[in-house]
């Protein structure tokens, strides 16, 4: 039987967790010589490319000195905890990465107290000593303060260190000292990390902590063997989450190589495998005996902190763009995720085509929304609202804890903003140039900072932000200042209305666009909605030409992201989210019927 150290690596997003698992790849000769490979390998699907940060966990495993190496890369926004939280199960212990220049940020804190909870031993890798004005031993005190912070006993606390740059493929003991190769990493992993705490003896027990699906088995369940030994055609039981046991059988075993899975015959207890063939099961249920069942303790998620309303897409335009456009399809593929993923919630409504989900925070909820996208979808998403619960009777929301990073010039405006919309600043320190300050905020405060932060500091903002826990509510918050502009015809924008029409405010759509009535194309520079028609020609006459007028010059039009979008919308607005098309509308697309249900 090998030696087997399982591991997972833990960060605050960007501060390099997936391309130090590529150098440990390439350091452990994972790929031919002339494999092209490229870079950040385990974001292997399409958003996390495009954005630049993971969101599934993947596993991959590495042969290092004759010891099997089980790796496990986590995501590093606390919107995808729920991702975390089941996979530090799988780990014996975690590599704390952390930014020599940055420190430990809101979302190490986060990851890092999910790891100490559960008794694992954390290595610390003080990562990107190669940036200017960085400070490797302030950052390592810093790191040893937050662990006692967040009650680390003592054996965490005592954490081995190495320094170095993940991008440059080198780690030292000593930032100073520059190395060829990142083996003082790994060599601490071995000399650190403490192999798995193995039980031959006794029935076998698995958490399932993830799952796979693959079109031709199906379902496949993945987790850690706690004890025992599983095989080939085994019977086995499941203990579900509410205790009820349900009889099943293995029919094949994998175990992880690599980036991929090997077929094998049987697995010892302490490696994390992937199960074939067992049928019904969900995250958070125990593979045991088939005779004797044992359930293991089951995974506990954070509850979800806000809520966006799914429902068909209803407008003039439905069924251009996508395949899947009913509720039936909507609910199917809702109902789908919840399998894998574990912090969403899905609650049907009074009608039949509209769903309420809940979900970690707007990021969470807008993957969804764009991978159903991908898949052809079309759907539209009310906005955004958080999750009010009553304790003790009284009415309590979310509270985050927000970390912005900004030039000093323009500090007074961030926080003068934050405040606005009830955040209590916490602290504010000077890094170089730049400050980094901390406030407390209600998540309801947070939905659309992010545009208007990045606009007062021309773009050079940085924000983070993680849940803290419920405090009773804080009264109102502004909400957006600027009204709509609202189409009143459906056709094509014509380049000489939006010209005449540019002194009201923003546009939204480009001329030429097709666009329909209720649909919010602009931003209008006062208060209230405005109604305007953007599909008027000139009218052409025996006086006025079609070229004797002054050429329109018209002002490119804004394009938003999905999360711009779904934190721009007001509670009277949809975002319309088709395959190639993202639009904003009115609930109530015709003039008559807004008039009408404000008079009510």
């Amino acid at each position: 039987m090998t030696a087997i150290r399982n591991i997972a690596i833990i960060a605050h997003v960007d501060h390099g967790k997936t391309t130090l698992v590529d150098k440990i790849m390439h350091h452990c000769e994972l790929f031919r010589d002339n494999q092209s490979t490229g870079e950040l390998i385990l974001d292997n699907n399409d958003l996390e490319r495009e954005r630049g940060i993971t969101i599934t966990s993947k596993n991959v495993s590495v042969t290092y000195k004759d010891t099997k190496i089980n790796i496990i890369d986590t995501p590093g926004h606390a919107d995808f905890g729920g991702e975390v939280e089941r996979v530090l199960n799988m780990a014996d212990g975690v590599l704390l990465l952390v930014d020599a220049f940055e420190g430990p940020m809101p979302q190490t804190r986060f990851v890092l107290q999910k790891a100490i909870d559960l008794g694992l031993k954390p290595c610390v890798v003080v990562n990107k000593v190669d940036k200017e004005n960085c400070t490797p031993e302030e950052v390592h005190e810093k790191v040893f303060d937050l662990m006692f912070e967040l009650g680390a006993e003592e054996w965490q606390l005592d954490f081995p260190t190495v320094y170095g740059s993940a991008k440059n493929n080198w780690m030292s003991d000593d930032w100073r000292n520059e190395t060829d190769n990142i083996e003082p990493l790994l060599d601490m992993v071995m000399e650190h990390i403490p192999a798995p705490k193995v039980d031959l003896e006794g029935t076998p027990q698995m958490l399932i902590t993830s799952l796979d699906f693959s079109s031709f088995t199906g379902r496949i369940a993945i987790g850690r063997l706690q004890r025992g030994t599983l095989k080939e055609n085994q019977q086995v039981s499941l203990v579900k989450r509410d205790g009820s046991i349900k009889k099943t059988k293995i029919k094949e075993i994998h175990t992880f190589e690599g980036l991929g899975r090997r077929k094998v015959d049987s697995v010892q207890a302490g490696d994390i495998c992937a199960l074939v063939g067992l049928e019904g099961f969900e995250i958070g249920d125990t593979v045991a005996d088939f005779e004797n069942p044992e359930g293991l303790k089951t995974i506990a998620i954070d509850e979800p902190t806000m809520s966006m309303l799914f429902t068909i897409n209803d407008s003039p335009f439905f069924g251009k763009d996508g395949k899947f456009v009913t509720s039936r399809h909507i609910k199917e593929r809702l109902y789908k995720e919840l399998e894998k993923n574990l912090a969403l919630r899905v609650n049907e409504t009074d009608s039949a085509d509209k769903f309420l989900v809940y979900g970690r925070g707007v990021l969470h909820l807008s993957v969804l929304i764009e991978t159903m996208r991908r898949e052809g979808y079309e759907l539209q998403i009310g906005q955004p609202q958080v999750i009010i619960k009553e304790i003790d009777g009284v009415k309590c929301e979310p509270v985050e804890e927000l970390t912005i990073d900004l030039p000093e010039n323009v500090s007074g405006k961030a926080v003068e903003m934050v405040t606005m919309r009830k955040g209590e600043m916490l602290s504010m320190e000077a890094k170089g140039e730049r400050m980094n300050i901390q406030f407390l905020i209600p998540s309801r405060g947070i939905i659309g900072l992010r545009n208007q932060l990045l606009t007062a500091t021309a773009g050079e903002a940085i924000m983070a932000h993680r849940y803290k826990e419920y405090q009773p509510l804080k009264g109102g918050i502004p909400e957006r200042q600027n009204g709509s502009l609202v189409s009143m015809e459906k056709g094509k924008a014509i380049p000489y209305s939006i010209d005449k029409l540019q002194d009201r405010g923003k546009f939204f759509v480009d001329p030429g666009e097709d666009i329909y009535e209720g649909q919010v194309i602009g931003e209008n520079s006062r208060q209230d909605d405005m109604s305007v028609n953007i599909t008027k020609t000139k009218k052409l006459s025996n006086v006025r030409s079609s070229g004797a007028d002054d050429k329109a010059k018209i002002v490119p039009a804004i394009k938003f992201s999905l999360e711009e979008a779904l934190e721009y919308i007001q509670k009277d607005e949809y975002v319309e989210v088709t395959p190639n098309h993202l639009r904003l509308r009115k609930v109530l697309l015709t003039e008559n019927e807004r008039k009408r249900s404000k008079a009510i």
